[in-house]
Order: structure tokens, then C-alpha cells, then sequence
């Protein structure tokens, strides 16, 4: 496989360094999948589409998603693994409590979830009628932009990590609720 971006080749170049120092079991690497929570403020345009969709509703009432450009998926049916920032972090500390546990996983959910699913969630927590306008994905993204993206979790689960792993639904009500609606930060 061919990384489609920076943060791809980044995470491939970790993959081989650690190949090639011999230290793949004596340190971990986590590949994080789609991750959005409390205080993302700081990423700006690349803050989740649940922050960002939620302010697209509270200013105009709607969301905004691209097109699809593939056949094989409708517009809107793209796939992500999201994951929860709060699930993110419980991971990671996972292997500060296991310390004997060394490789590279993947951080994610195991489960591709689709943009309309998102959206669907974020309305709904909202209490507002879906309202989606799919817009034309920019030229300069479309050659890479990737359709489905998925975590597999088998590595992480069988190293021990057994926590559940918050729905996407269950996600975005306390994102929304408990986060976005107060503008509290995570602390």
C-alpha cells in the first residue's frame, strides 16, 4: 500500500524505522483513525466534521458534505472510522499501564461509519431535522481523497485492551451536550 498523504507517509516511515532499529516491541505506536472531542479548537480547518457541522447548522440550519466522486458510493456514504477522543486517550494510556506491551497498533473504532451517519447523529442530538446540501469536492483533494478508512483492532484487543468503545451516536450527544453546547474544554 502507498500512503496518499503526508501523515500517511509518516506513519509508514515509523512502521520501517522501528523495523530497522530493532525496537518494535520495545515501544508502542498508535495509529490514531479519525479522532474528535473537546478541544479541537486549535486544528481550525481541520477540526472534526462534528465540531464543524455543528456550527454549520447552528449558522445556517444545514451541513455541508462532498460530493462523491466514486461510483461505488452515493453522496454523503463515504466511510471513517471515528473515533472519540475520550476513547483515544484510554488507549493511549493503556500502554503506560502496560508497559511490557510493545508494537504498532491502530487507534480506532474497528467499525467504517458514513458521513450521513454523522450527520444523522449531530441532528438528532441537536434536536433539528437533517438538513444536508452536498457540495463539489475542491480539484486539489479529489485525486486522493480516500473513500473508506477502518481500524483494525485485532492487534490492540488481543494486547489486552478490553474497554468498550463509545458509538458514534453516544459520541457526538456528549461532544455536543457536555462540550460544544458550553464551550467547555476537556481538562
Amino acid at each position: 500500500m502507498s500512503p496518499l498523504n503526508l501523515y500517511g507517509h509518516s506513519k509508514q516511515k515509523f512502521d520501517i524505522w522501528a523495523k530497522e532499529q530493532g525496537v518494535l516491541n520495545r515501544i508502542v505506536g498508535l495509529k490514531y483513525f479519525n479522532v474528535f472531542g473537546p478541544s479541537e479548537y486549535h486544528k481550525r480547518e481541520m477540526q472534526s466534521m462534528v465540531r464543524r457541522g455543528y456550527l454549520q447548522v447552528l449558522d445556517s440550519g444545514k451541513i455541508r458534505l462532498f460530493k462523491s466522486y466514486n461510483p461505488k458510493y452515493a453522496d454523503g456514504e463515504q466511510e471513517r472510522d471515528f473515533l472519540y477522543l475520550k476513547d483515544a486517550v484510554e488507549m493511549t494510556l493503556f500502554f503506560l499501564d502496560n508497559s511490557q506491551v510493545g508494537r504498532i497498533f491502530n487507534a480506532g473504532t474497528g467499525v467504517a461509519r458514513t458521513w450521513n451517519e454523522l450527520t444523522d447523529a449531530l441532528f438528532k442530538t441537536m434536536d433539528r431535522e437533517v438538513t444536508v446540501e452536498y457540495i463539489d469536492m475542491p480539484d486539489a483533494i479529489r485525486a486522493q481523497f480516500q473513500y473508506r478508512t477502518c481500524a483494525t483492532i485485532d492487534k490492540i484487543r488481543k494486547a489486552g485492551y478490553s474497554r468498550p468503545i463509545t458509538s458514534l451516536e453516544d459520541a457526538t450527544t456528549d461532544y455536543i451536550q457536555n462540550y460544544l453546547l458550553s464551550n467547555k474544554r476537556l481538562s
